[in-house]
C-alpha cells in the first residue's frame, strides 16, 4: 500500500513537471513572436526620404528647383546707399527764346536720343529776327555799291572824303549786324543760308542734349517757356553708379575692385553686382560716412536713379556653398534639403491588396512620368546673408544636384503626409 502511494505521487510530479515545460516553451515562442512583430513594425515605420510631386502640384503650391550656389557669405560689411547718375549725365532741354509749346512730341519714360526734336515753340519774335536779317542782307548789298561809288568819286577828285569815310563805316557796321544774326538764327535752329522771303519759320524746333531716358517733363501745349524755364530733363542711365555710404570704423576695410552684391529696399527679390572704383575723401554731410562709388556690372534694368539700396561689401574672394533660406526645413533638430532624383519612394503593400495594386501598376507608370522625386538629405548651415545661407553636406551628393530652391516646406509636408498614410 506504501508502495502504490509513493508510485502515485511520483507520476503527479512528472506531470507537473511536463505541463510546466510546455507552458515555458509556449512563452518563449510568443515572446518570440512578439519580438519579430515588432521588428518589423520598426522597419514599417521607418521614415521616408523620397517625396514624389507631379508638375501640377509643383505649379499649384509655387516650388521652385534650381541649383546650389557659390557666394561670398563670410567676412562682409553690411551699408546703405542710393544709386546715382552724375550731373554729366543729366541734361534739361531748353530753349534760348522764349515762345509758347504749340507741340511736345515725348512723354515721360520715353528714350530720346541727342538732336532729336522733342518740342516746337512759337513766338512773333522769332520772325522778326529773320526778317532783319534778310533786310540787313538787302541794306549791305545797297551799302556796299554806295562804298565802290564814293571811292570813284573820291579819286576823281569830285567827291567829299568825309562821303567815303561815312559809306565805309555803314557797311561795316551792317557787317557786323548780319554776322551777329546769323549767329542768332543758328541757334535757334534756322539755317541762315537757306532763309528767304518765301521760308521764313514761324515755330522753333527744341532738340535733345543727349541719349537718355525722359525723366520729367515740366511743360505742356500751350505754356509759355524760356531760358529759365525746362522743357524735360533727361536721364542716361547707362552711366548709373551706386554711391554706398560706408562708416568711418568700416572704411579701412575698403579697397578699390572690392566686390559688392545689393538689393533694391523696396524690392528685395532681385540682387544686382557692383565693383568698387572710386572711395570719397570727405564725410557726407552730418552722417559721418564716407561715399564709396562703385560701377554697377551685368543687367541694369529696373535701376533708377535715386533709389536706395541694401548692399554687401565682400571683403574676401573666398566662397562657400550656399541656397536660399526657404530651400533649408528643419525637422527634430536638424537641417534638410531636398534634392532632385531618379530614385523612388518605397513601396509596401499590405496582404489581400496585391491584385488590386498589380490593376495600379500602368496608372502609376503615366503617373511617375509626369511626377518627380525629391530626396531630404541632411545639412550643416554655415552663415546666413542676403537671404541665403551656406550649408555643408552630410553626405556626398551628385555634382551639380538640382534642389528645391522655394516652397520646400511644401515638399516636407508632402513627405511626412506620406509617412502617415503609410503607418
Amino acid at each position: 500500500m506504501k508502495f502504490n502511494i509513493n508510485k502515485i505521487a511520483f507520476v503527479t510530479v512528472i506531470t507537473v513537471l511536463i505541463f510546466a515545460f510546455s507552458a515555458c516553451n509556449n512563452n518563449k515562442d510568443g515572446n518570440g513572436q512578439n519580438q519579430a512583430k515588432e521588428i518589423n513594425k520598426e522597419a514599417h515605420e521607418e521614415v521616408p526620404t523620397i517625396a514624389t510631386l507631379s508638375e501640377e502640384q509643383l505649379k499649384i503650391v509655387g516650388i521652385k528647383i534650381g541649383t546650389i550656389e557659390q557666394r561670398e557669405l563670410s567676412s562682409t560689411i553690411k551699408a546703405n546707399g542710393i544709386l546715382n547718375v552724375p550731373n554729366n549725365n543729366k541734361a534739361n532741354a531748353t530753349t534760348l527764346y522764349g515762345g509758347v509749346i504749340r507741340t511736345l512730341k515725348v512723354q515721360l519714360g520715353d528714350y530720346v536720343r541727342k538732336g532729336e526734336i522733342i518740342a516746337t515753340i512759337a513766338n512773333p519774335q522769332f520772325i522778326q529776327l529773320q526778317e532783319e536779317f534778310l533786310s540787313v542782307i538787302s541794306k549791305i548789298t545797297f551799302a556796299e555799291q554806295e562804298l565802290a561809288r564814293q571811292k570813284e568819286l573820291n579819286e576823281g577828285n569830285a567827291g567829299a572824303k568825309k562821303n567815303l569815310q561815312s559809306a565805309t563805316a555803314e557797311l561795316n557796321s551792317l557787317r557786323t549786324r548780319k554776322a551777329s544774326l546769323h549767329q542768332q538764327l543758328q541757334l535757334m535752329g534756322i539755317n541762315p543760308s537757306t532763309l528767304s522771303n518765301s521760308n521764313l519759320k514761324s515755330a522753333l524746333t527744341v532738340i535733345s542734349p543727349l541719349n537718355g531716358t525722359v525723366s520729367n517733363v515740366y511743360a505742356k501745349i500751350g505754356s509759355y517757356v524760356d531760358v529759365s524755364s525746362p522743357v524735360i530733363e533727361i536721364v542716361d542711365n547707362s552711366s548709373l553708379h551706386l554711391d554706398l555710404q560706408v562708416f568711418e570704423k568700416d572704411l579701412p576695410q575698403i579697397k578699390i575692385g572690392q566686390t559688392i552684391h545689393f538689393r533694391l529696399t523696396n524690392n528685395p527679390t532681385t540682387e544686382y553686382e557692383a565693383t568698387v572704383f572710386n572711395i570719397g575723401s570727405s564725410f557726407q554731410n552730418e552722417s559721418k560716412t564716407i561715399a564709396v562709388r562703385c560701377r554697377i556690372k551685368g543687367n541694369k534694368i529696373g535701376l533708377i536713379d535715386g533709389m536706395n539700396i541694401t548692399g554687401v561689401v565682400s571683403l574676401s574672394n573666398v566662397t562657400t556653398p550656399a541656397v536660399p533660406n526657404d530651400a533649408i526645413v528643419n525637422t527634430d533638430g536638424k537641417y534638410f534639403i531636398f534634392v532632385q532624383t531618379d530614385k523612388k519612394a518605397e513601396e509596401h503593400h499590405e496582404e489581400g491588396k496585391e491584385e488590386e495594386n498589380h490593376k495600379n501598376d500602368d496608372k502609376n507608370e503615366k503617373e511617375d512620368k509626369a511626377s518627380i522625386n525629391f530626396e531630404k538629405i541632411e545639412i550643416l548651415k554655415g552663415v546666413s546673408d542676403m537671404g541665403y545661407t551656406a550649408i555643408t553636406f552630410v553626405k556626398q551628393v551628385p555634382a551639380n544636384p538640382k534642389i528645391v530652391v522655394k516652397g520646400a516646406f511644401f515638399v516636407n509636408a508632402k513627405l511626412s503626409n506620406a509617412g502617415e498614410d503609410e503607418d
